[in-house]
């Protein structure tokens, strides 16, 4: 069942809003790209990319070689978006983002054996020569 704050927010949007999730490598950028190319009002939103560009994190962390999230900063920049619907979200995970933004949520999953050789070549794009 959905709740009556939800069901008000997708009211008022002429465009749905999709939720791309998925490891990395799975394709969430060309899936969003696709879209896209159907629905070109649609905007894309790569949160990685946003919050690199907006420093939307608490730096970095060594370990994990990622930044930081700062998730109240990160819902706060896409919260009006989000309410004028039209936005496909590309992320690793769906928990970061309330449910009522979304109207569909997209799960994608990649065989290890394709996954790991399409991570391999980035990675390697990355390493300075």
């Amino acid at each position: 069942q959905i709740d009556p704050a939800t069901q008000r927010m997708a009211s008022h949007r002429k465009l749905p809003n999709i939720l791309i999730v998925g490891t990395p490598g799975t394709g969430k950028s060309t899936t969003a790209q696709m879209v896209l190319q159907s629905v070109p009002s649609m905007r894309h939103i790569e949160v990685g990319a946003l919050v690199k560009d907006k420093q939307l994190h608490d730096g970095w962390d060594d370990e994990y070689e990622c930044y930081i999230l700062d998730e109240d900063r990160i819902c706060d920049e896409l919260e009006d978006s989000m309410e004028s619907g039209g936005v496909i979200v590309d992320f690793h995970g769906a928990d970061l983002f309330p449910e009522r933004w979304f109207d569909l949520v997209v799960v994608l999953r990649t065989d290890n054996s394709v996954l790991y050789p399409r991570l391999q070549s980035r990675r390697a794009a990355f390493v300075p020569s």
